[in-house]
């Protein structure tokens, strides 16, 4: 039913879209998955049901299929620390479907979702963790919702759930129907300081949305997730009348998670200007990704004439879409 590689990066990071800037630290932990090497000699690890989930070498995607016949199964990577809701992170990923069908069991003829996104994998292992059963605690996912046997659309969930199972607010954008065969590429932004997580996505490089926000509020206790994970949940125990299935099939690539720190000196300025403190004679520039994978220079180069030097680097030609900068430094 509808919901009631780890590494070090030397540069800064930022990320920007239409919302304040955000800036991490140079130790910031980033997991940046984009399969050109075997997932499970870099950290990957996969519960339930293996044959969901199987790496394509050719294409370099992970193939997936969310059957919820089966048991509950994530393909997954423990982030080596703890989120709770006072850590900002980012998730992005892209994602096809190549089929998508609900009421596969007969006895759950309703919707049911594809899930991606954050964990706690002690409780999402267990035996009494069942998605529509109404107990689900500890995830921040993004969900997706075929269209049901009411017609009422198709629906994207964005969603966080406490650890006493309270939910978050907002998060549900519908209709909203994904077809088969795009390519469909989600940034998910939580920021601390306001609780809320901010969705962008785009169908092929166009943008499509706007996914409504998913906060928090001040009835939210807290989450404690500790990895990122490609779920197929199973379909047990969901409420009589509201009882739905799925079988999908599909692929996963570029998939990245980053824990962003504040950075001293950053300010919250329009998206595509990042505004920090250097250090004398080094040579600053400003690199945007879209994805994680790639990155380009965006800004003309800054010199840090004295020590604590205000610099300001600015994207000359900043896209329409959620960017990701970082800060690149290097001496003459």
């Amino acid at each position: 039913m509808k919901d009631q590689k780890m590494k070090k990066i030397r540069s800064a990071l930022a990320l920007a879209g239409l919302f304040a800037l955000v800036a991490v630290r140079s130790n910031a932990l980033v997991l940046n998955e984009n399969f050109t090497n075997d997932p499970a000699l870099d950290g990957w690890q996969t519960f339930g049901d293996t044959s969901l989930f199987q790496w394509d070498s050719a294409n370099q995607v992970l193939d997936v299929t969310w059957d919820s016949s089966q048991q509950n199964s994530y393909f997954y990577h423990p982030l080596g620390t703890t989120f709770s809701k006072t850590n900002d992170f980012v998730i992005t990923f892209d994602f096809s479907l190549n089929d998508i069908n609900i009421g596969t069991d007969p006895g759950d003829p309703d919707t049911f979702e594809i899930a991606i996104g954050l964990i706690n994998t002690g409780e999402a292992t267990s035996g009494n963790y069942f998605r529509g059963s109404g107990y689900f605690p500890d995830i921040a996912e993004f969900d997706y919702f075929p269209n049901d046997i009411n017609d009422y659309g198709a629906t994207i969930s964005t969603l966080f759930i406490s650890s006493e199972d309270n939910y978050s607010g907002g998060g549900f954008t519908d209709p909203l129907e994904l077809e088969t065969g795009t390519r469909y590429h989600v940034v998910m932004v939580y920021t601390a300081t306001n609780e809320v997580l901010h969705t962008t996505m785009t169908a092929n490089g166009a943008p499509i949305g706007p996914i409504v926000d998913s906060y928090l509020g001040p009835a939210f206790d807290d989450y404690q997730v500790d990895a990122i994970s490609i779920s197929s949940y199973n379909d047990a125990g969901q409420y009589p009348g509201y009882a739905g299935s799925i079988l999908a099939h599909g692929t996963v690539n570029k998939l990245a998670c980053a824990t962003p720190l504040p950075v001293y000196g950053i300010q919250t300025p329009a998206a595509g200007q990042v505004d920090f403190t250097g250090t004398t004679n080094w040579i600053y520039t400003l690199e945007r990704s879209l994805d994680f994978q790639t990155w380009q220079t965006v800004s003309l180069p800054a010199v840090a004439v004295s020590g604590n030097t205000p610099l300001t680097l600015y994207d000359t030609n900043p896209p329409p879409v959620t960017a990701f900068y970082r800060i690149r430094s290097d001496l003459p």
